[in-house]
């Protein structure tokens, strides 16, 4: 189905939402998500991705949790302090049960915590949340403490997104304990989170039931059944129809008409995800993609890296094709989270400039590449790519775009199949630190950085500043390191950022959700009217 044809259908079906007369009651008890993408795997420590976070931190708890803000507030920890520069201390919470009945203690977190580093295989890795840390001292059952390698400010933040396994439930004979395929047959699926693993029908559904022994606020609902649904018009459509309760992602195209439909409830939030372009600046003497540029990687000259920004108009991209779920950014995360700069602003859109830049290059005229993308993973994210591939032809650089599946692109990615790639990052700490470790920091294994640098960027200067801001704990002197990075590696063009999502959810009537800025569908942020 063409887009215009698909867009047609959803405004059909917009207009019968009159007919979404079901009564809510009726299905008071079971909750229906219409998901945008599915899990990948049900492995908490497999891929640091949101489809696969938002699932794990329904099942499972961490130390330390994160409001719909991101502030940090108390989980399986009731407190935590740093004792010494390079001591944290955490009292964990008595009296919390495992889903098999077992009780939560120290072990659970020594064995949680070594378990990252021996997932094989995973995409986006875990370890980088638990790099920061050399010892975990068991105190008693439910008082622990992290020795960190050197000061470590972003340790409270950094074990908020590491999911608690049951070193019970998981044991197994390998390294990891259960495995991934395991876990993904609900295998050692036990947590300690308001809702139970029941049943993964892949492509189907994922069904998790209350944990009705949950330590914190009781679950709202008896079942939580989600259903992924990449296709926008199929979404909405399932919403209308009532065969869902709610969905994510709604079309922007179509947000107007849900808008104004009684029977629908709209909430939304600027996220904490920046969408951005990878460019490969480390093949030599050519990438993959570029089969003409003088025996050359044209991509390892910031020229060339520059223009291509500049010839980005990014408020037409967020106006028309975004329908405004996106606000143009020059940084990687939005104004005034920790570490944001308050002047970077977007490049202006400038192709004459571009054009010298790339003729000043030794490229005038221009080369040609192709752009990677999924194609149901970000919002309207293929016809971005799209908006840019045609801006990059008219400054001379033939851009073919390659969309794809989400499951596929990732793969590709990871691979280093693409010479410029369009994906997105929401940073899981809410401060400069996590895009700058993950992004823009010279992959190494050793420390945890680099790893969803798919464009193998590296600045070993900017890397310096990083790690002397991961290492301050006076929180003005870090905050002022991280936004001196974070310019060292955007005025050097280590990736084009492109806008901020805008994150939007729909309700049936009767329904509200508290919008988050990590942009997670949780089942207990919905509640009833």
């Amino acid at each position: 189905m063409t887009k215009r044809w698909k867009l047609l259908a959803a405004a059909a079906m917009l207009s019968a939402g009159a007919m979404m007369t079901a009564p809510l009651a009726v299905q008071a008890q079971e909750l229906k998500i219409g998901l945008s993408a599915e899990p990948s795997a049900l492995d908490p420590h497999y891929h640091n991705l949101g489809p696969n976070n938002q699932v794990a931190f329904t099942i499972f708890d961490t130390l330390i949790l994160q409001d719909e803000t991101q502030k940090l507030v108390p989980g399986l920890a009731e407190s935590w302090k740093a004792i010494n520069d390079t001591t944290w201390e955490f009292k964990l919470r008595k009296g919390v049960k495992f889903h098999d009945g077992s009780p939560f203690t120290a072990a659970d977190v020594v064995f949680t915590m070594a378990r990252p580093a021996k997932v094989p295989n995973s995409p986006s890795p875990f370890t980088l949340f638990t790099r920061s840390f050399s010892e975990i001292k068991v105190i008693d059952d439910f008082t622990i403490q992290f020795i960190t390698k050197a000061p470590a400010p972003l340790l409270p933040t950094d074990v908020s997104r590491v999911a608690i396994m049951s070193s019970k439930a998981a044991k197994a004979d390998v390294a990891e304990g259960m495995t991934t395929e395991a876990l993904g047959k609900g295998e050692g699926l036990v947590g300690t989170g308001p809702y139970k693993f029941k049943e993964w029908v892949r492509g189907n559904r994922l069904v998790l039931v209350a944990n009705k022994d949950y330590w914190g606020d009781k679950p709202k609902w008896e079942t939580v059944v989600y259903r992924p649904m990449s296709n926008d018009a199929a979404r909405v459509a399932a919403l209308l129809a009532g065969d869902v309760d709610m969905i994510e992602n709604p079309p922007p195209a179509d947000l107007k008409k849900l808008r104004e439909n009684p029977n629908v409830k709209i909430s939304q939030a600027v996220s904490n995800r920046l969408i951005y372009i990878h460019l490969d600046s480390f093949s030599t003497p050519t990438t993959v993609g570029i089969p003409d540029a003088n025996g050359k990687n044209p991509l390892k000259d910031v020229r060339v890296r520059k223009a291509l920004s500049m010839a980005i108009n990014r408020d037409a991209i967020t106006s028309r094709i975004m329908e405004g779920l996106g606000q143009p950014t020059g940084d990687l995360l939005p104004y005034p989270m920790f570490g944001t700069r308050k002047d970077a602003k977007p490049d202006a859109y400038n192709p004459d400039q571009a054009k010298k830049l790339l003729a000043e290059a030794g490229y005038p005229n221009g080369f040609s590449l192709t752009l990677g993308t999924p194609n149901d993973r970000y919002i309207n994210d293929a016809e971005v790519a799209q908006a840019v591939a045609s801006q990059w032809t008219r400054i001379g650089v033939k851009t073919k775009v390659e969309a794809v599946t989400r499951t596929v692109f990732f793969k590709n990615r990871d691979a280093f199949a693409y010479s410029a790639y369009l994906a997105g990052w929401g940073a899981g700490t809410g401060e400069m630190s996590d895009p700058l470790r993950s992004l823009i920091a010279t992959p190494t294994k050793e420390k945890g950085f680099g790893g969803t640098n798919k464009g193998r960027y590296s600045n070993p200067q900017m890397d310096a500043v990083l790690e002397q801001a991961l290492g301050t704990v006076d929180a003005a002197k870090r905050e002022t390191l991280l936004q001196q990075a974070s310019k060292m590696a955007l005025d050097d063009q280590a990736l084009i950022p492109l806008h901020i999502e805008v994150t939007p959810w729909a309700t049936r009537k009767g329904l509200s959700y508290k919008a988050r800025a990590d942009q997670y569908t949780f089942a207990n942020g919905v509640s009833r009217d």
